[in-house]
This record gives C-alpha cells, structure tokens and sequence, in this order.
C-alpha cells in the first residue's frame, strides 16, 4: 500500500507525521519504506539518521544535434512545447535547462539529426534506518527538474508493504509526480487562513487526480474552527489532530523522531495509523487489499 503525505502549504508538519507514522506502520510487523521526495529540501534523513548504501544520478533525455544530418529546417523548434530549441540562421541551439525530456523533437526531426542523451538532474540515495527502508532524492543546484528525481525515487524503491511518500508541499507538478499512483493520500494541515486556503487547493488537486485521501490537524488548538468545519462540509474525515505542543518544535528542532523523544504521543499514532490503514482498506479494490496489520501494541512510557 503507497500512501502519500502531502500538504497544501511548507510548514505544516508534513515531516513529522510521515515519520512517526512510517514508524508506527514498523512497529506492527509490516515492512516499511519511506520516500523523501521532497527533492528540493529533503530532510527526513535528519530524523531517521539512515546507513546509505548505494546512490545513483537521476537523469533526463535531452537531445543533440548530429551535424552531418541537420539542414536547419527548423522542425524540431517548432515542435517544442518548451522553448528548449530554437534555429538561427540554420544552426539548431538547444537550451538544456528548459528542456522536459519529451523527445518530439527527436521524433519529428525528418532527417533523423537528433539523439537523446543523459543528463544528470539530482541523486538518488537508498538506505535503511530506524527499522525502516529509506530512499530520498536530492535535486543538484540550478536544476529545475524535480519531477525527474521524484520518479527517479519512486523506481527504486522496493516491494515493501507499506510505502509513505513525504511529498512536497503545494499543488504543482513535483506533488503530482509524486501522488499520481499512491493508494490514498495524507493532507497535513493547520486551523489558520493560509492553512484552509491551501487545503482547499490540495482538495481539488487531489480530486482531481481521483485519489481517497484524509486529513491530518496539526496543531488543532490555534487558529479558528474554519478548517473543521470546512472537512466537515466537503465529507472529509479527519484522521489525526494534534495539539500545539512547543515540545514538539524542540523534538524538530533537535532532530529527533516525536514518537520516541515524546513516548506520550506514540499510542496518538498508533490510534491513527489504526484508522488510516481501516479507512485505506475500505477503499481499495478487494483484489488489493493486503493482509491485516498486527495491532498488538507495545509498552510505552
């Protein structure tokens, strides 16, 4: 089961409960992956500390010019939905940064001039910590193609029964990249304007996308009860609330996992990822849906 955690807005927590819960999924006897695909500021390994074992570059298709073919016709700049070609007085330039990796010019080209190379656009790192598989992607500086890296990250990982994806935040190109084929996804959230005005994107994102997904209320005791009543409104179960806890920011702040610097909030997770693994259960396809998780509970302090 892949299940993706993604919010609206930066700032909301995302992090942290893909990391608790990751945890808490371990903690039942399921085996556990956890994709950072946040590429452009990944720090999920700051809090799971993993051994990295193995990394690879991330690559794009761009093409290049064979000279002996090019007439300077022009077709391939015209074809380019990008702007990454253009033809002056019949030399082809290509322009790396702006090109997606389609290939319709290669396609196109009539006299066969162009061929696609590689070209690094980030690494991807894999590893294990705290009990849990971990695969991240780091996009390199100047370099605009994370969605390159994100797939790059979901190719990798292997065959786990759970897979928690911390996405990006937003709603762009990177978060659908990285949602597209998650079984259910995690909107993480707060009770404040710019948290339900970013909600209510990732909302239309996800439906969009015909994803189930839930919501997590991170620090449910600021701010207004719009948010609330918003879920409520749309029929959108809230999974997860948690209060705002300073002691929480200094577990971040400190680089520890929540649920073992404060054992107080483990039974909160386990409570949650409980319902979210019924809630996920009950809208999958029957021929999917794996077996039961193990619920026995461990002692906490």
């Amino acid at each position: 089961m892949k299940i993706a955690v993604a919010s609206g807005k930066g700032g909301t927590g995302k992090t942290t409960v893909a990391v608790s819960l990751a945890l808490t999924a371990a903690a039942t006897g399921k085996t556990v992956q956890y994709l950072d695909c946040d590429v452009e500021e990944p720090n999920g390994h700051i809090f799971l500390k993993p051994q990295i074992h193995s990394r690879f570059p991330a690559t794009v298709r761009i093409p290049e010019v064979i000279e002996k073919k090019c007439n300077g016709c022009g077709v391939c700049a015209d074809i380019c939905a990008y702007n990454a070609i253009a033809v002056v007085k019949e030399k082809v330039l290509i322009f790396p940064e702006l090109c997606r990796g389609c290939g319709a010019c290669s396609l196109f080209c009539p006299q066969g001039a162009l061929v696609e190379i590689s070209r690094p656009v980030g690494t991807v790192e894999i590893g294990a910590g705290a009990g849990v598989a971990f695969i991240r992607g780091v996009l390199s500086i100047g370099q605009i193609m994370s969605p390159a890296v994100i797939a790059a990250v979901k190719d990798a990982a292997g065959d786990q029964e759970i897979t928690l994806l911390d996405c990006p935040p937003g709603t762009s190109c990177p978060v659908i990249e990285a949602v597209r084929d998650a079984d259910a996804v995690l909107l993480v959230t707060e009770p404040t304007p710019f948290g339900l005005h970013d909600l209510t994107l990732a909302v239309e994102m996800t439906r969009a996308l015909e994803k189930p997904f839930c919501v997590v209320l991170n620090r449910f005791d600021l701010g207004d009860d719009k948010t609330v009543a918003y879920c409520r409104e749309e029929n959108i179960p809230i999974v997860l609330s948690i209060a705002d806890d300073r002691r929480i920011a200094e577990t971040y702040a400190r680089g520890e996992i929540l649920i073992e610097a404060l054992p107080s909030y483990a039974p909160v997770f386990t409570d949650a990822w409980e319902r979210i693994w019924t809630w996920c259960i009950g809208r999958m396809p029957e021929k999917e849906v794996p077996a039961p998780a193990n619920r026995e509970r461990t002692a906490t302090s």
